[in-house]
């Protein structure tokens, strides 16, 4: 990418070969506006964003330490935060990405009003959520060159050469905000074909990440809740592929696709897998269905499917709903079945849905998988469905317990109360928290951690501690002391809630487009200069 002055001596070339027609034009403010907007269409922000994913993957397979994160985001403005914030704090983006989650979308952005998880919302909603989001990212972006470059106005004006240098490297060594989204295209919304042309959608809106997952589309259910429907790998992979072809179709040669599965909380498939010969993977997947022995035809009743398994017929238990059922306590083996498949068959990531955060847990499933994938990689949900407090205290009581140590003081159906918080098991299981990602980034193969939904409920709490002192005895106060006064004291930018929204964008394209007869937002009388 060339500097600043580079591009301002080009624009000036390109301008004095126009014979005067535009002269009116000023090469430092083409070169500015430029500046502000890398990305022009969502299919450069898809392989820029690729070509970063993999640069991480391939730092994770050399340095555990190194695993990535993300938070999910229900809107551009939330994404955009997110990303500002990551910077001012750590001075950089790298290995910090944003999720897209289904669940925030059904939840919050459908026309039909709030949905459960479970793909009723619109097919396109999602790929319309990542555009917006980079729309906020590439405003961003925006933002905080204008800054820059009103900083460099100043230095001029003043004449301080040194400090013109020093915003100039700053400019030309700015790092966009521009990062991947792991983007939930649930089930695939339908067939392969339907997949196939929504993963387009979400890839030409700028996605580089797309997660699949092996439920059945129309019996779509939310990782952590009951009744989840799986289909059999042949299924899969055709949507696998679908995504793979959408990806190369539109010239994003290393697109990443996550598979996800959700065997290990599953117990029932709508289909019988399509099997041409023992030990195929269709009779692997037939291996797990639950069901009786057929002794003779007698057991075979009207309508009954019956099934070669191990070398015997087999009638599979089939419900009301006309859903067949798989064998208890065969959840993990499926979850090992379903990750070598589908990483031997094109996919980059893998997603295995868990009931509780479990280092051990996901350890003992990971290291089943490299045995014959050895760089198997997951992404991983760090769920606001897991009660995290009681989930680690659990934990703790346990390990304690199977040590030997006296654990008379504490009881484990009790673990949640708030008197553990400052106890020996408390601390412990916080520490435990804390370092969930570390440890399970170096003992699981866990290569980037997700919070699916953490804003829904940061809205939420923060919302309800609002409305309690504005509407209470506290009025006006509450959002002052609450709001505004935390926003100017941890310098949060949108205190200036005009300047974040693009006022002062908006008024130099003034100066660029009308110049002396600019008519100005942010001259004295706007109040935003109250805030310094």
């Amino acid at each position: 990418m060339s500097g600043l002055l580079d591009d301002i001596k080009a624009m000036a070339q390109l301008r004095e070969a126009q014979g005067g027609k535009w002269e009116a034009i000023k090469p430092e403010y083409a070169a500015r506006m430029r500046a502000q907007n890398r990305f022009h269409t969502g299919l450069d922000i898809a392989r820029y964003t690729a070509k970063i994913m993999r640069e991480d993957m391939a730092a994770y397979d050399a340095d555990t330490a190194k695993y990535t994160q993300s938070l999910g985001c229900w809107h551009g403005f939330i994404g955009q935060q997110k990303l500002i914030s990551i910077k001012k704090h750590f001075g950089t983006t790298k290995r910090s990405y944003l999720y897209l989650s289904g669940w925030m979308v059904a939840a919050l952005r459908s026309e039909f009003g709030p949905l459960p998880d479970q793909s009723m919302h619109e097919k396109t909603s999602v790929a319309n959520l990542i555009e917006e989001l980079y729309t906020f990212l590439k405003q961003a972006d925006a933002w905080e060159l204008n800054h820059l470059f009103r900083a460099l106005d100043d230095a001029k004006e003043a004449g301080d050469k040194s400090k013109e240098q020093e915003l100039i490297g700053k400019i030309d060594n700015h790092e966009t905000h521009i990062v991947p989204i792991i983007a939930d295209i649930d089930a695939g919304f339908g067939n392969a074909e339907a997949t196939y042309l929504l993963a387009k959608k979400f890839i030409q809106a700028g996605a580089c990440c797309i997660q699949l997952e092996n439920q059945v589309s129309d019996e779509k259910q939310c990782g952590h809740q009951d009744g989840k429907v799986t289909v059999p790998h042949e299924d899969f992979l055709a949507k696998i592929n679908a995504v793979r072809y959408a990806f190369l179709e539109l010239g994003i040669d290393d697109g990443v696709i996550v598979a996800r599965t959700d065997s290990l909380g599953a117990g029932l498939t709508q289909k019988i897998a399509v099997t041409n010969a023992p030990g195929d993977l269709g009779d692997q997947y037939n291996s797990f269905l639950d069901g009786d022995v057929i002794e003779n035809a007698a057991d075979i009743n009207n309508g009954d499917v019956v099934i070669k398994q191990n070398g015997k017929l087999m009638k599979p238990k089939r419900l009301a709903s006309g859903l067949y059922q798989f064998k208890a306590g065969t959840g993990e083996d499926r979850v090992i079945l379903d990750c070598i498949t589908s990483l031997q068959n094109g996919a980059d990531l893998l997603w295995i849905e868990t009931e509780k955060p479990h280092v051990g847990q996901i350890a003992s499933m990971v290291n089943r998988i490299r045995d014959v994938v050895p760089d198997a990689k997951l992404v991983y949900n760090n769920s606001p469905s897991f009660n995290w407090t009681l989930n680690f205290r659990q934990q703790v009581f346990d390990a304690w317990q199977e040590e030997g140590k006296d654990v008379s003081a504490y009881q484990r159906e009790k673990l949640m109360s708030a008197e553990y918080d400052e106890t020996e098991l408390g601390q412990l299981a916080d520490e435990w928290t804390r370092n969930f990602q570390r440890d399970s980034s170096r003992e699981a193969g866990i290569f980037h951690h997700l919070i699916t939904l953490p804003t829904y409920h940061t809205a939420a709490l923060s919302t309800d501690n609002l409305a309690k002192g504005y509407f209470g005895d506290e009025g006006m106060l509450a959002y002052v002391k609450g709001v505004q006064r935390q926003e100017i004291r941890q310098g949060i930018a949108t205190v200036k809630h005009q300047d974040m929204a693009g006022s002062n964008i908006g008024d130099d394209h003034k100066e660029f487009f009308h110049g002396d007869a600019a008519l100005k937002a942010g001259g004295k009388d706007n109040t935003m200069n109250q805030f310094g």
